[in-house]
């Protein structure tokens, strides 16, 4: 393209403007901007190697060049950082948080403070406030934590809580119900 004109300031900026409306700015510390011939394209390049680009529906990519990390901002709202490990994380406008880690695994962080982390395997443990955790694994048992007990849940229907006492209850889908104490000792067995 040609160059229509050519603008050197006092300050030591210079502006150039093509034919087709392109326009380029150079700062004296060495950023530069350029503007695309739409005029709504503007990526700046930072002399410490950073790049800004806000396109036409005002999304803002910013590239931190230190940190290898990318972060997006949509019209919307929505926030999409890249981190040079692979991670990803999304930001939604009403306070719920996405993060993708590098081995695939997915931790939903919701506004109430319950959270949800889904892995590889198909295991998802979800967190209540109240610290109490569920956690559905991917061979149908499921286990459930709280401050007063941790139980687990089998597919055929037994059922094995262990209380903060170390007591121990067995609860079978035939109806038997075993129950032991903190050592192990069978206190309780309603063998049918």
């Amino acid at each position: 393209e040609e160059i229509l004109r050519e603008t050197a300031y006092p300050d030591g900026k210079v502006e150039k403007v093509w034919k087709n409306g392109c326009q380029l700015i150079f700062f004296p510390n060495g950023t530069w901007k350029k503007i695309g011939s739409d005029g709504k394209t503007v990526t700046i390049t930072f002399f410490n190697g950073d790049v800004k680009q806000i396109l036409p529906d005002q999304t803002v990519t910013y590239y931190y060049a230190d940190a290898k990390t990318t972060h997006t901002t949509y019209s919307d709202g929505l926030e999409v950082l890249h981190f040079s490990n692979g991670q990803i994380e999304k930001h939604y406008p009403d306070g719920k948080k996405e993060i993708t880690f590098p081995d695939q695994t997915i931790k939903n962080l919701f506004t109430d403070g319950q959270e949800e982390s889904i892995f590889p395997d198909g295991t998802i443990v979800r967190v209540q406030r109240d610290g109490s955790k569920t956690i559905e694994f991917n061979n149908g048992q499921r286990e459930l934590h709280t401050s007063q007990f941790k139980r687990r849940e089998y597919p055929d229907g037994t059922v094995k809580t262990v209380y903060m006492n170390g007591q121990q209850e067995t609860k079978y889908v035939s109806g038997r119900v075993r129950v032991k104490d903190k050592d192990g000792n069978i206190i309780m067995d309603t063998k049918l």
